[in-house]
């Protein structure tokens, strides 16, 4: 399975964070532990969603589709 997920800092309810991973579980120990450049300064990161799919190429998809200005829009409607 593939996993889109989508974090909110506990530190700072304003930030969040979209991204993908093979492995949620240790995706999450990673931001959480400071072990991504991207999300260190905010931490601890909360679990707010997570989607499954089948195919890497449909997370991938997915992932970039939530970055963009339509996706954030559907995001911050039906997700955060």
């Amino acid at each position: 399975m593939y996993f889109v997920y989508l974090l909110k800092s506990a530190k700072d309810p304003e930030k969040t964070y979209v991204g993908y991973t093979a492995d949620l579980r240790q995706r999450l120990e990673t931001h959480n532990s400071g072990g991504s450049v991207h999300t260190a300064h905010s931490r601890p990161w909360k679990l707010v969603t997570f989607i499954c799919f089948d195919s890497k190429m449909k997370a991938l998809s997915f992932e970039k589709y939530l970055k963009s200005g339509s996706g954030n829009s559907f995001a911050q409607k039906r997700l955060w």
